[in-house]
């Protein structure tokens, strides 16, 4: 599936936040992104304090497989159109499925949310080492449907594991959250209706 949309014109010149830095000694950014609607705000927040990352796209959870695609195809337009190089990850849905066995009837926000974010965030945390890049991050963190905390401790798993920093800059505040739902609208991306996985869909508990 092809998506093409148009983004502002004062896109790499508009973020709310302009005083941004990597942290002390992180020679590059890995950044998962889980759609483009969660990356827009973010990459260009990063993009305007002329930082860039380099674009991952890993999302077995995401279910069924043309709702990954349609996820997939729209992200990759957004990477192709800021001129960012990008890493699709592999879809396998059952590795996603056997990392959460037992926690299928956990709510959101729950247990399985969180085996779910340490596998999607280990794995990003793989590619920057492979990358010798030594920082990563995630979009997870701009959606409504995410606790930052549970997203944070995953993400500080996987830097034990990898011994890849871990940055845990909050991605809501500032008037980021603000610009991330204004570009969204504008741009008129795919509206998701739920986070990804066979198991949210339909959920009563999501905090809109």
């Amino acid at each position: 599936m092809n998506y093409t949309f148009t983004l502002p014109e004062n896109y790499l010149e508009d973020s709310p936040k302009k005083d941004l830095v990597l942290p002390e000694g992180a020679n590059g950014v890995v950044l998962h992104c889980c759609c483009a609607p969660c990356s827009i705000g973010q990459v260009q927040c990063l993009l305007v304090n002329h930082i860039k990352p380099l674009m991952f796209f890993y999302n077995p959870n995401i279910y069924p497989e043309d709702e990954y695609i349609k996820r997939r195809d729209e992200w990759i337009c957004l990477c192709k159109q800021v001129g960012l190089e990008y890493i699709i990850g592999d879809y396998n849905h059952q590795e996603y499925l056997d990392s959460v066995r037992g926690l299928e009837d956990e709510p959101e926000r729950g247990n399985r949310c969180l085996m779910c974010f340490k596998h999607r965030l280990l794995v990003t945390a793989q590619i920057a080492k492979q990358r010798n890049i030594n920082l990563f991050a995630t979009t997870l963190c701009t959606s409504r449907w995410k606790s930052k905390k549970q997203v944070d401790a995953a993400g500080f798993y996987a830097q034990e594991k990898t011994r890849i920093k871990y940055w845990d800059q909050d991605w809501r505040k500032e008037g980021l959250v603000e610009r991330r739902y204004q570009l969204v609208k504008e741009i008129d991306f795919y509206n998701q209706q739920y986070c990804g996985c066979e198991f949210s869909i339909n959920k009563d508990s999501y905090r809109k």
